[in-house]
Parts: structure tokens; sequence; C-alpha cells
């Protein structure tokens, strides 16, 4: 039986993003040196868990970028689909190591309410505000190339978080230097660690996704066979797959029976279909006549 490709690819606009990403890298690494030494001169647990996160987003921006630059190769006999999905795969590294980085903090900071330690009130509010500038710039840094790459947003967000962090670190210095209320430090660690829990844990699964060669949210599986079952000639659809060859390029696999009298026009038909309405130009469609088609066989899947 035939098969038939229309490949579209999408482009990789660099815009400068590389050199963003670099210099976006190189702040957040100063930055956590800084926090470090910070932390461990004042005592705060907050301040080092702050750093811990800044290190995770200066080590996902830097895969972000190697990422970013593979994906560029054109598809050879190595990989015929080409290098798009190591960006996928990236993320999932990404997500995978802040989970684990979020479940360790969360133990040190429970640790840390059973035995409160003195914290150096002055050296965290001030470490914490230049910290947030600097995740404020980071975010500038990556908000263009985040609004088109799962990696880059991945980062641009975990920035975010930190932001968020460096206030709750701000309020937590300010506390202790007000009223020494040493417990406000494992709290807010403890909070921390529950947000980058949260955020993690909900990314990750469109990543995974991806990877298992799901189905995208958008089209439904369902939706897609019965548009193709209501065009012109075709008597049936089955063993349809749909999955999404990289972040952006969803892809097509199936079998259509076609009725008598209807030649190729079916499977132009359908294309032209699937590309307009569901944005899907990678599809290959197996065309079968009635008398030779399929028996007892799903659907969707195989």
């Amino acid at each position: 039986m035939p098969h038939d490709h229309h490949h579209h690819h999408h482009a990789l606009t660099e815009d400068g993003g590389d050199r963003n990403l670099w210099l976006a890298t190189g702040v957040n690494l100063a930055l956590t040196l800084a926090q470090i030494v910070a932390g461990v001169v004042s005592g705060s647990l907050a301040l080092i868990a702050d750093a811990i996160h800044n290190l995770s987003d200066a080590i996902s921006l830097v895969l972000a970028l190697a990422a970013r630059r593979i994906a560029r190769r054109p598809a050879d006999a190595m990989m015929t689909f080409g290098y798009g999905r190591i960006e996928v795969v990236a993320a999932l590294v990404n997500y995978t190591t802040l989970i684990m980085v979020s479940i360790w903090l969360a133990a040190e900071g429970v640790m840390r309410l059973l035995d409160p330690q003195p914290v150096e009130g002055w050296i965290v509010v001030i470490v914490a505000g230049f910290a947030l500038v600097i995740d404020a710039v980071t975010a500038l840094l990556t908000f263009r190339m985040a609004m088109d790459s799962m990696n880059v947003r991945a980062a641009f967000l975990h920035n975010l978080a930190d932001a968020l962090g460096s206030v709750a670190v701000i309020v937590a210095g300010t506390l202790i230097l007000l009223y020494d209320w040493r417990l406000i430090d494992p709290i807010v660690t403890l909070g921390i660690a529950a947000y980058i829990l949260w955020h993690a844990g909900r990314e990750v699964t469109p990543a995974i996704r991806i990877l298992m060669m799901g189905s995208p949210g958008e089209p439904a599986a369902e939706e897609v066979l019965q548009a193709m079952r209501r065009i012109e000639g075709v008597r049936d659809v089955h063993h349809l797959h749909l999955w999404r060859m990289q972040e952006h390029e969803t892809a097509l696999e199936a079998h259509v029976v076609r009725g008598t009298g209807h030649g190729d026009a079916v499977r132009i038909a359908l294309k032209e279909m699937l590309a307009q309405r569901f944005h899907i130009h990678h599809s290959v469609i197996e065309i079968e006549p009635e008398e030779a088609a399929c028996q007892g066989v799903p659907a969707i899947g195989h």
C-alpha cells in the first residue's frame, strides 16, 4: 500500500536567543555562589535553599542552550524525524531534578523546625534582595523564547518562582531582625520546596506525554477520527495514531477505507482537511479498497 508524506518544519529562530541564555546562565551561577557563601555565613537554610534552586535554574538554562543547538540539526539516517525532541528530553531532566531537590529541601526544613538555628537577618535580607533583581533580569532575558519552547519556558517559570522565593526570604529575614523568630526560616524553606514540587510535578506531565508518543490534548484523537470519516469517499478509518514528533509538530498515521470509484482524491482531501483544520502537516495515510480492508481492528491504536 502506498505511504504518502507531507512534512512541514517549524523554524527555530535565534533572535539572539543563545546569547541571552548564556548571559542568564552567567548571572545565575554568580548569584548561586554568592547565596551559598552568604547562607553559610549567616546560617540561613532558606538562603541556601534559594541558592540551590538558582543553581538548578542555571543548569536548566545550560540544558536549554545545548538542546536548542542540537535541535537545529537536520534529519539524518540516525534520526529520521530530526533532533527536535531533545528539548523535551532536557525539560524532563530539568523537572525530575527539581522534584528531587524539593524533596531534599522539605526534609531539611523539617529538621530545622525540630532544631531551630540562629540566623543573621541582615545578610539574608541583603542577598535575597540582590537575588530578586537577578531573577527579574533572567526572566526578562528568557521571556520571548519561553513562548515557543517547553524547555526555555521551564527556566523562565522557575525564575519567576525564584523571585517569589526571594520575596519570601526577605520577609523571613525581616521577621528575624524584628522579632528573632527563628522558626520562620524553615517555614519559608518548606514553602519554597512545596512550590517547586507543585510546579515541577504539573509541568513534567506534558514532557512525558510527548516522549511516550501520547496523543496531544488538542486536537483530540476522537475528534480527528470523526472529521476524517466525514470526508466524501471515506468508508472507514482505523489504526489511527496521533502523536507529537516534537513540541510543536503533530503527526498522524491511519488506514483509510475508500469507497468504490474514489481514487487518490480521497487522500488529497484528507491531507488538506488535516492541515487546514488541525494543523497536522505530517500525515501517513494508507488507502485500502473496500474489498481488501482490514477486519476486526481498532479505530484508534493497533
